[in-house]
């Protein structure tokens, strides 16, 4: 009988993520209350074809805390997206569960560290373990569109 070796070491595929680095203009406290506030995060928050009005959010930032996030788009489509508070970090760490309410089945992880630059807060927004590169490349764009609308907003 032939001996066979299982490798205990493999691991599943890893899946799609990305990472986004940001210089904003302002100090790492005025960008994580940005965040984390509510009525700031309704005022940068959400891609440029949305109707303004219908940007709502509701966060509980603690760790084990929730958060609820909708909009309607120009066109009339309605999106809502929440997660899970993992970690907060006053004015250095969020680490947060995203899933749109759509597809929950389809979690993510984002981490988000903000640390002192020279010209205020150099932030790293990494957002892992998307259902695949299809997934990935429509946050890119739309993460790419929400912090130049947070940078204009701390500015």
């Amino acid at each position: 009988m032939a001996n066979t070796a299982v490798n205990a070491t493999e691991r599943p595929a890893e899946r799609p993520s990305l990472t986004l680095t940001r210089r904003l203009r302002a100090r790492p406290e005025k960008v994580f209350t940005a965040w984390t506030q509510a009525e700031q995060l309704v005022q940068w928050f959400g891609p440029p074809n949305m109707k303004p009005a219908t940007m709502e959010a509701e966060l509980d930032v603690r760790t084990g805390g929730s958060f609820r996030i909708s909009f309607v788009r120009d066109d009339g489509e309605y999106f809502e997206a929440g997660g899970t508070y993992r970690e907060v970090v006053p004015n250095e760490r969020l680490v947060f569960t995203w899933a749109w309410h759509s597809t929950p089945e389809r979690e993510s992880l984002v981490t988000i560290s903000f640390k002192p630059d020279i010209s205020g807060t150099l932030m790293v927004f990494h957002h892992a373990q998307f259902a695949d590169e299809t997934a990935r490349d429509n946050h890119l764009r739309g993460w790419s569109s929400f912090f130049d609308k947070l940078d204009a907003f701390v500015a």
